[in-house]
């Protein structure tokens, strides 16, 4: 079973961890032929952690876990602090396959999402 934990910073503010939540809900459903199950994980500053979330995966049944970090530039969290937290949780489950996608903004579908956005005027 594929799962995909879709990992954004964390805030204070309830409601910016919450639209991760239902991002990654929506993510669900437009990605269910290709991951079993989606969920959120969160940096720092909200919950489940990322160790949390991938282990959430495995507990539910989990053999390979792609965590999919919501930044748009590769700083120090993309570089480092999510690889160790990933690496954590390699360790507690050596029989998991849990691998770490590009961050959004390495994405090549940026500059298509950029453009359309800025179509997209209020």
């Amino acid at each position: 079973m594929k799962a995909l934990v879709l990992v954004a910073h964390g805030s204070r503010r309830k409601q910016s961890n919450e639209e991760v939540v239902e991002l990654a809900i929506k993510l669900k459903q437009h990605c269910n032929n290709e991951y079993d199950m989606v969920h959120a994980g969160f940096l720092e500053l909200a919950s489940p952690s990322i160790p949390e979330g991938i282990q959430n995966c495995i507990d539910a049944g989990a053999t390979q876990v792609t965590v999919l970090p919501y930044f748009l530039n590769s700083g120090r969290h993309v570089v480092e602090d999510i690889p160790n937290e990933v690496n954590q949780a390699r360790a507690n489950n050596p029989k998991s396959d849990i691998k770490i996608a590009q961050h959004l903004g390495a994405s090549e579908l940026m500059m298509d999402l950029l453009i359309r956005s800025a179509s997209i005027v209020r």
